[in-house]
This record gives C-alpha cells, sequence and structure tokens, in this order.
C-alpha cells in the first residue's frame, strides 16, 4: 500500500473472499502473518523508490520466494526478472520480461472531461 491502487484491490479481494483479512502493507514488519501479497498497479518507478527508502525492497523479493505473490500493471513489473523502456530494478520473481510505456508515457494517462460534440453531443468523461 505505498502507492498506486491498493484500496481498489483490497476492496476487490474483500468481495470475492469473504472472511478473507486485507492487510495494507507500507512497512516490513507488515509482512509477518500474510498468506499471500497482491502488489497494485500504479507509477512502479514511484513503488520502487519508496520500497528502497522504507527499507522494503529485499523483505518483499524474500516474501515472494516464500509464499504467493500477484501484481497488477506496475506490480507486475515489479515482479519481473527484467524491465526495459527505461530499465529499472525489480524483485526478479517472475520470469518475464516487461517493456515499461509500451503504449505512452504515464504522464499521457489521465480522466479528463471532453466535448462530445464531434460524438453526438454531450459531455463525456
Amino acid at each position: 500500500a505505498l502507492q498506486g491502487d491498493f484500496e481498489a484491490h483490497a476492496t476487490a479481494i474483500r468481495r470475492a473472499c469473504a472472511g478473507c483479512k486485507v492487510s495494507e502493507v507500507r512497512l516490513a514488519k507488515d509482512l509477518g502473518g500474510l498468506d499471500g501479497l497482491v502488489i497494485p498497479g500504479g507509477e512502479s518507478t514511484t513503488m520502487l523508490k519508496l520500497m528502497e527508502y522504507y527499507d522494503l525492497f529485499d523483505p518483499l523479493k524474500e516474501f515472494g520466494q516464500r509464499k504467493p505473490m500477484f501484481g497488477t500493471c506496475a506490480g507486475s513489473i515489479l515482479m519481473a526478472t527484467e524491465v526495459k523502456n527505461p530499465p529499472q530494478r525489480s524483485l526478479g520473481l517472475l520470469d518475464m520480461t516487461v517493456e515499461r510505456n509500451a503504449y505512452g508515457r504515464q504522464l499521457d494517462s489521465r480522466v479528463t472531461t471532453i466535448d462530445g460534440d464531434e460524438l453526438g453531443g454531450g459531455e463525456l468523461e
């Protein structure tokens, strides 16, 4: 729960698994007693910097070598064995190569209101 859409992931897990306990991990001590871990989407570079700042990188890597982990978007980038475009450090837990920014930079991703006249009128979001 360092950055990204961790709240939506927690909500989805609670819906899918009645009775499952969901914990937010921000520090290495938060990994104790967990059966598995989901790393959500977000911005992988920011997540990586925060993992290093909070000394969470190595504990996460060790956790993933013993227990199941699942990553969506930035989470899968962080779990990959190789990251390209640009290269960055990763946990090396999932045997795959990931090319970041394949569809454009994060800066170009946004939610905005547009004039829908060209699409048949009205406002679209």
